[in-house]
């Protein structure tokens, strides 16, 4: 498992009428988690975009169990369980303080970015995952 923590501060523009965040900015909290994960652990996503990968979402599931507010300051905990082949799953928590808020994925392929078609992982970036994974 890799796993990564990413905090970020509710924007007023991400909140609806109620005062909450909007459902679909759950969606880029996953993305900005992700790419703080990938960033980590030394593979920012400008790095796969250079040799001609991408890692579009191909599935996402998120599961609503409460919400933040304007202002708040919420944790993305990012989860990766097992290492890639041409798809694979990452697995978020999002935290309000203590309070669990929203839990999903996001399933990816990789694909050139010339021709979006699927791709086997880099192998560099496959042994970064394999250094970094407990």
């Amino acid at each position: 498992m890799i796993k990564s923590k990413t905090e970020c501060r509710v924007l007023y523009a991400h909140t609806d009428k109620m005062g909450v965040v909007n459902n679909v900015r759950y969606l880029e909290y996953f993305e900005a988690g992700r790419n703080d994960f990938l960033r980590k652990i030394g593979f920012p996503y400008t790095e796969l975009e250079k040799i001609n990968t991408g890692l579009p979402v191909i599935e996402a599931h998120l599961n609503f169990l409460s919400s933040a507010k304007y202002d708040d300051v919420i944790t993305i905990n990012t989860f990766l369980n097992k290492l890639p082949s041409v798809r694979f799953t990452i697995e978020y928590e999002i935290y309000c303080g203590e309070i669990l808020i929203v839990t999903g994925y996001t399933v990816h392929a990789f694909v050139s970015l010339d021709k979006m078609k699927p791709v086997r992982p880099p192998a560099n970036f496959m042994e970064i995952l394999k250094r970094n994974f407990i």
